[in-house]
């Protein structure tokens, strides 16, 4: 079990709750023009305000995924919006984000986010699950999927999941980027009461200079 360990001289933050009207404006999904605008956690410091809002209710999935939704196999998809109001270009390393999560008083673990292969695996070819078993330590993504398998339904969906994630790390000047990032919760959607989105390696790109990690609350939000 991982346990996580912060950096003591992070600068203060602002944590606050996020409505659609105000600082960020989210896109609405076709035929649910409120759904996405209810409420989002929130950080900003150093010129980059960054949003999360986990997609908790099935119908919001139904414009990217019309046939297989992840959240019908147990896979979280969360909306980021990443805006930076600095006048320099940031980096995010996209490999270290992680979804935390406490499992019980003594443990939290860092749920690693899916690539659209594994997000296409996960739906088409799940883990058998025991509905009878104990909550366990969540699976750590290990890297893509074979070359078996792979037939037009595997293909439709790993295309959706790589349209609809954040399409890029680099963030310009004054610009906004947004997308989905995905994590596999296995049904165990209760664990979003503990849940943080950890972004830990963000840089300006000119100056080479690492900002303060972002750790969003994605307990402070309003039911969707």
């Amino acid at each position: 079990m991982t346990n996580l360990y912060y950096n003591p001289m992070r600068n203060p933050a602002i944590v606050v709750p996020f409505l659609a009207a105000c600082v960020l404006t989210f896109i609405p999904l076709a035929g649910h023009p409120q759904d996405p605008l209810k409420t989002a956690s929130l950080e900003s410091h150093e010129g980059l305000t960054i949003s999360a809002l986990p997609w908790t209710d099935a119908a919001l999935y139904k414009e990217k995924f019309p046939k297989k939704s992840p959240f019908s196999a147990g896979v979280l998809a969360v909306q980021v919006v990443l805006r930076n109001d600095s006048n320099e270009s940031m980096r995010v390393n996209q490999r270290r984000i992680r979804l935390t999560v406490q499992l019980d008083a003594d443990n939290r673990q860092e749920i690693e986010a899916l690539t659209a292969d594994q997000v296409a695996d996960a739906v088409l070819k799940p883990a058998a699950k025991d509905p009878t078993a104990t909550r366990k330590k969540l699976p750590i993504p290990v890297g893509n999927s074979g070359g078996g398998g792979k037939d037009k339904h595997w293909t439709e969906l790993q295309r959706q999941a790589q349209d609809a994630e954040v399409p890029t790390s680099v963030i310009a000047a004054h610009s906004s980027v947004q997308g989905l990032l995905y994590f596999d919760l296995q049904d165990q959607f209760d664990l979003l009461q503990t849940a943080h989105l950890y972004i830990p390696e963000i840089t300006l790109m000119q100056q080479n200079r690492a900002l303060t990690y972002f750790d969003i609350d994605l307990s402070h939000r309003g039911p969707q």
